[in-house]
């Protein structure tokens, strides 16, 4: 007997299936004027997915790497808040709904979804597609005006991906007071930019305002010790590509890698990582060096060496975005 199919494998399948009968090219070329156009510049009353056309290149495009940019942020909240999954969900900006399939990924079970987005075109494949997953079966696409003016019931968990980008300052903040008010766990996450970093912080400070604790990527609710200007917090996922994104880039690789930030803030009880693998450890002849976020608010190097053992073999296996040291038993 077959078992059945991840998310991540029954979202391909489905992202694949979409392309079928959209020519190549005018998939390639909607894609192509849609990654110009979508992050930033969009006012939050005219959505740039306009049609099914352009929704089926955006979705096939870019949900696999929202995907699993959401999924790596959730895990690592799962990981500092283990036992816990959400008992309702609530999915803001989430067009097509990646977000709600990385949180299928994460915790099984069924639960209330809502999908809030305001490109009906969007609502309306992201509700086709999750035929596919038993988990989203139930799921409400609600169309919604995003930003200050959005109202929120009680919810358990909150997604915000890749969308405050899109606002303007006011709504950035009011769509961020909004949720604190109304979720239990917040988890947004944004490009993997200087700007996008900026916009996660803006909300990291405005949720620990609200009374909020700060599970992941961060190993403490103080300022980030990042200057502003100087550098920026953001991780990387892998992301397989499909014919495509290799369509659109050119590329050959099999992958590519996604780079987000993102920060997962809760009002229930939650461990942060003792620190946080900041950037690519770098694996050199009988040493790994690793850039760590620690929990006295500052950003440090650590060498880890043979001659610390199983701590050397843990350091040659982590990866970027990982807790550290690892769980005992790891």
């Amino acid at each position: 007997m077959n078992a059945p199919a991840s998310p991540a494998d029954s979202l391909r399948a489905a992202l694949a299936g979409l392309l079928d009968g959209l020519p190549p090219r005018q998939a390639a070329q909607a894609v192509d004027r849609l990654i110009a156009n979508y992050r930033g510049r969009t006012p939050t009353d005219a959505p740039v997915l306009r049609d099914r056309a352009d929704v089926v290149a955006y979705a096939a495009y870019r949900m696999p790497a929202t995907f699993e940019a959401v999924c790596a942020a959730l895990e690592a909240f799962a990981d500092a808040a283990p036992g816990w999954s959400p008992a309702s969900h609530v999915d803001i900006g989430g067009g097509t709904g990646a977000a709600t399939w990385a949180v299928s990924a994460t915790w099984d079970g069924d639960r209330p979804v809502t999908v809030l987005d305001w490109a009906e075109p969007a609502l309306a494949l992201g509700r086709e597609i999750a035929a596919a997953n038993p988990a989203l079966k139930t799921a409400e696409w609600r169309r919604s005006r995003i930003g200050s003016a959005l109202s929120l019931e009680s919810t358990d968990l909150v997604t915000v991906s890749y969308v405050l980008g899109e606002l303007t300052d006011a709504d950035r903040a009011g769509l961020v007071d909004t949720v604190a008010a109304a979720a239990r766990t917040v988890v947004i996450v944004e490009p993997g930019t200087p700007g996008g970093y900026a916009r996660v912080i803006e909300a990291r400070d405005r949720l620990i305002g609200a009374g909020f604790r700060v599970a992941a990527p961060c190993p403490h609710s103080a300022a980030c010790p990042i200057v502003p200007g100087e550098d920026w917090c953001h991780f990387s996922a892998r992301v397989s590509r499909s014919s495509l994104h290799r369509q659109v880039k050119g590329g050959s690789l099999a992958y590519e890698d996604e780079k987000f930030s993102y920060v997962a803030a809760t009002r229930l009880p939650a461990a942060p990582a003792a620190s946080r693998v900041v950037r690519k450890p770098q694996i050199r002849k009988g040493l790994v060096l690793l850039d760590l976020c620690g929990p006295d608010e500052s950003l440090h190097r650590e060498t880890v060496t043979k001659r610390h053992g199983s701590l050397y073999r843990a350091a040659r296996d982590t990866t970027w975005g990982a807790a550290w040291p690892p769980p005992e038993g790891d």
